[in-house]
């Protein structure tokens, strides 16, 4: 019984200080933030790109005329 609990903490030792996928996890909480961020602020960005498209047509017509 206890050679078997030895072993148990052994395993759940190396896989604690397995990094493989910890790139993976991190993505994740990356574009899980990006998202509630632009949730949060959407009203506000798509304020801003409408303004940076009207200032970009009124650029380029002024340019063709």
């Amino acid at each position: 019984m206890r050679a078997s609990l030895v072993a148990l903490r052994k395993a759940g030792i190396a896989l604690w200080r397995n990094e493989k996928g910890m790139g993976t996890l991190e993505i994740v909480l990356i574009v899980a933030v990006l998202i509630a961020v632009v949730l949060v602020f959407k009203d506000q960005i798509i304020t801003f790109l409408n303004g940076l498209m009207d200032k970009v047509t009124g650029k380029s017509d002024e340019l063709f005329e």
